[in-house]
Parts: C-alpha cells; sequence; structure tokens
C-alpha cells in the first residue's frame, strides 16, 4: 500500500475512532470513573478497538512526521535511519499500550468490588 493511501486510510479511520472516543469517554451516559472503564476493558471487543485505535493513531502520526523530516535536506540523505528509527519507536510504543491494555481484567475489577 502506497504512503500516501495509508495515510488517508487512516485518517478515515481516526475520524471513526475519534467520534467513538468521545461518545464513550468524554460524553458518557452518567458519571464516568475507574470502575466503568475496567467493566468496558473487561470485554475483549473494546481492547480490541482500542488497540486497533492505538495502532492507527502511531501509523498515521509516525508516518506524518517520517514524511515531514525527510522533506528537509540534511535528513533526507538518511531516511534508511529515519524510517528505521520511527519503526523502533512505534514498535515500543504500540508493544507498551498493547501491553497496558491487555493488564486490565475482570479479576482487577474483582479486587475493586
Amino acid at each position: 500500500m502506497g504512503f500516501f493511501r495509508m495515510q488517508r486510510l487512516t485518517a478515515v479511520a481516526l475520524v471513526a475512532f475519534m467520534a467513538l472516543h468521545m461518545v464513550v469517554v468524554h460524553y458518557p451516559p452518567g458519571h464516568l470513573d475507574f470502575t466503568r472503564v475496567l467493566e468496558r476493558l473487561a470485554n475483549p471487543l473494546w481492547k480490541a478497538i482500542d488497540i486497533a485505535f492505538l495502532g492507527t493513531v502511531l501509523l498515521h502520526g509516525l508516518g506524518g512526521l517520517y514524511d515531514a523530516l525527510i522533506d528537509m535536506e540534511q535528513i533526507a540523505m538518511a531516511r534508511r535511519a529515519v524510517a528505521g528509527g520511527l519503526a523502533a519507536i512505534g514498535l515500543a510504543a504500540f508493544g507498551y499500550g498493547v501491553y497496558t491494555v491487555i493488564s486490565f481484567s475482570p479479576a482487577a475489577l474483582a479486587a475493586l468490588r
């Protein structure tokens, strides 16, 4: 998939994810507290949604950063190094984020009750 197409697809996905995020996190019906967050994250579907959101944000953001950096003449010569560094940052951030989302478990919710 071309870079241009990937940026456009992730942008469209981010609009959908951000709308869902705003409704669920910032404007939920009733009071939002940590117990409700744990209840939501006990559901594997919400974990998958959060992980997909994270991956989309990282692809779009780091892809845009790469595109902006290689437009600079001094950095354009080190294209591969920039790509490798951003890929390493992206993989580390994605791994840490997935670990964080998966670590929320129903057992943690039971411990709070």
